[in-house]
């Protein structure tokens, strides 16, 4: 078995942390005791580019009890578990292609490794995976790092355009991979079908705002060691997962600052009690600053110039684009690591900025990302989606899918359940008045 990671010797581990964090994952055992039964994805290679934690590691193990032949990349430099890719390796004999640090060369050459699986389902996270796929089969080495535009080229035409057939579908797990996809459909380069697992109410509603609100907030201080009460914390982006961030900042005590474009969601951000501005308006304020937009550049050299000494600067959007480092970099006189995921930005008049992660995924380069037992949605919605797309072979258009309702409400059923959460259902009735046009007051 071919596969890339720091040390095989940390199996035990991350064998024990992916047990812990199983514990809080009941739908997804439930799917994988399924799977293993009726083996749903026999003979399907899969290829996934996720960020490789012990959540992942559960749905993995899921893909695999269901007779997918799995492999598995990172989708960011920064997020690999390195223990956990060990075990999956050790324990699993699953291919792993990730390492927690790895260069811009290396996490390419680990996408390559994936697509030379040549897999019939893909899995994103960011849709990387996807892009260096599509790239290939268009000829648009520029778009490509080295190792991977000098794979494709060597290939011939007529294996770029089989390596492409053989894909069926995919699936897309966080809302900057979505924005991609779409942008590929509305260009008509999309070349496969892709389930948009991101848009299903059992993930955004619940990953997104409340994953996303306390691993941000839980990397931000595991790096810094800084209190959050009284502080200043500038949000940029009033999403689902800038509502986490607001959310979790405020029960810290924190003075909360929004920053949007969307009229409507600063608005909402108003009546939801936070003081709404401008960046170049609240660069001068803030202690704290994040990013959850899946934009580039949202806070820029201009913005660097404004702020207060000692303002710390994070990002949770999917890529580091969302801060324009190049442009601090060219501000500072001087810049160092003063601790672990924390660097120092001297600049000219003595003030010094921090950034945290090198810009990357603060939860996930500075903590350990979402809690498990929110993922077990997200992860339950990747595993059935996969199911489902195996199943509707041939049969979608390549265009980006919402989540089918019925997955949605399995996984909000099965959840309540574990939860021990019972609700309500519909009277005769209420079934009869909720459908017909007829009944009146």
């Amino acid at each position: 078995m071919d596969y890339d990671i720091k040390d095989i010797n940390l199996a035990a581990k991350g064998r024990l942390r992916i047990e812990w964090a199983g514990m809080s994952m009941p739908v997804l055992s439930q799917i994988r005791e399924r799977f293993s039964r009726e083996r749903p994805l026999e003979g399907v290679r899969l290829s996934a580019c996720l960020h490789v934690t012990t959540e992942t590691a559960g749905l993995v193990k899921t893909l695999k009890a269901g007779g997918a032949e799995v492999v598995l990349c990172a989708s960011n430099p920064l997020s690999t578990q390195d223990d956990v890719a060990a075990s999956l390796v050790a324990d699993d004999e699953i291919p792993v292609f990730s390492i927690k640090g790895e260069d811009n060369a290396t996490y390419y050459s680990h996408i390559l490794a994936a697509l030379r699986h040549r897999p019939h389902l893909t899995m994103d996270d960011g849709a990387d995976l996807v892009g260096a796929l599509h790239f290939i089969a268009l000829n648009k080495w520029d778009d490509l790092a080295p190792s991977v535009a000098q794979w494709g080229s060597s290939l011939s035409e007529d294996e770029r355009r089989d390596f492409l057939a053989n894909v069926t579908g995919g699936t897309e797990e966080t809302t900057t991979g979505v924005i991609r996809l779409r942008s590929m459909e509305k260009d008509g380069v999309l070349q496969f079908p892709i389930v948009s697992v991101n848009d299903a109410n059992t993930k955004h509603l619940f990953d997104n705002r409340y994953g996303t609100g306390q691993s941000t907030v839980d990397g931000i201080i595991r790096a810094t060691n800084r209190l959050l009460a009284g502080s200043t914390f500038v949000v940029s982006g009033y999403g689902w997962c800038g509502r986490g961030v607001t959310m979790r900042a405020k029960g810290h005590g924190a003075h909360v600052i929004v920053c949007e474009v969307d009229p409507l969601r600063a608005l909402e951000a108003v009546m939801d009690g936070f003081q709404v501005m401008p960046i170049a308006d609240a660069a001068p304020l803030g202690n704290f600053f994040c990013t959850l937009t899946g934009d580039i550049n949202v806070i820029r050299a201009e913005h660097f110039k404004l702020m207060r000494d000692g303002a710390i600067v994070a990002n949770s959007g999917h890529f580091d684009v969302e801060l324009d480092l190049p442009g601090l970099a060219d501000l500072a006189t001087e810049r160092r690591f003063i601790r672990d995921f924390v660097e120092e930005f001297l600049l000219e008049d003595g003030r010094r900025l921090y950034v945290l992660g090198e810009g990357r995924l603060i939860n996930l380069a500075a903590a350990e990302g979402h809690p498990s037992s929110v993922m077990d949605m997200s992860f339950a919605n990747q595993a059935l989606c996969a199911e489902y797309m195996a199943k509707q072979h041939g049969a979608m258009k390549k265009q980006v899918y919402p989540v089918p309702p019925e997955i949605d409400e399995e996984i909000a059923r099965l959840k309540l359940a574990a939860m021990g959460v019972k609700i309500d259902t519909l009277t005769a009735e209420q079934e009869k008045y909720l459908s017909s046009w007829e009944i009146g007051t």
